[in-house]
């Protein structure tokens, strides 16, 4: 059965392959983009719905079976923007998700997000994404987490490790990522599971 699959950060690295990969499974992915948004890399039959993760505004999900959660602030923005993007814009996606009456809602994490007083440089990055995980897991919707290890560009893997087996020095490709979030959204398998991820 195809379903209708809103994407926010469908533009990012992981997000275009997340995209593709919907696409060949015959699914009807829609890309939540910003007017600056660069689109070229998405494939021509992607719909796209106009919205600002720091900024949402009602009905953004609308006639949407599942929603995914693949963006980021990026490496390079400072804490207020990764306020803004990654931990009050996911917030406000679940909201808005649950005011639609959609059926699934897919998170990429990152690994250590389950920790509510993290430690370290990425301590703020991660608390954001702990409250954005914990705001889902409290709103009713079924969901399920993805908390990959750190990311590369590789290609797909033979296999990919998850639960309390990762190794979280290890590494983990963005295309196996994608790979999941587009289970994760279309089959349930991982539903009601926060998990972390690495590629074997």
């Amino acid at each position: 059965m195809s379903m209708n699959i809103l994407i926010a950060g469908a533009t990012g690295k992981t997000g275009v392959k997340l995209v593709k990969d919907l696409v060949d499974q015959g699914h009807t992915p829609t890309a939540l983009v910003r007017e600056s948004s660069d689109t070229s890399n998405l494939p021509d039959s992607v719909n796209l719905r106009q919205g600002d993760l720091t900024d949402l505004e009602s009905g953004v999900c609308d006639g949407m079976d599942a929603v995914v959660f693949a963006a980021g602030s990026g490496g390079s923005t400072g804490p207020e923007m990764t306020d803004k993007v990654d931990r009050d814009g996911a917030k406000r996606l679940v909201d808005l998700a649950r005011e639609a009456g959609v059926s699934r809602f897919v998170m990429l994490s990152s690994i250590g997000a389950d920790q509510s007083n993290p430690e370290g440089d990425l301590a703020h990055y991660l608390l954001a994404k702990h409250e954005a995980d914990e705001h889902l897991k409290a709103s009713g919707l079924t969901y399920a987490i993805l908390r990959p290890v750190a990311l590369t560009d590789d290609g797909r893997s033979d296999d990919v490790i998850l639960g309390d087996e990762v190794d979280k020095g290890a590494k983990a490709s963005r295309a196996d990522v994608a790979h999941l979030l587009a289970e994760a959204a279309t089959t349930g398998r991982f539903d009601g599971m926060a998990l972390n991820m690495q590629s074997a």
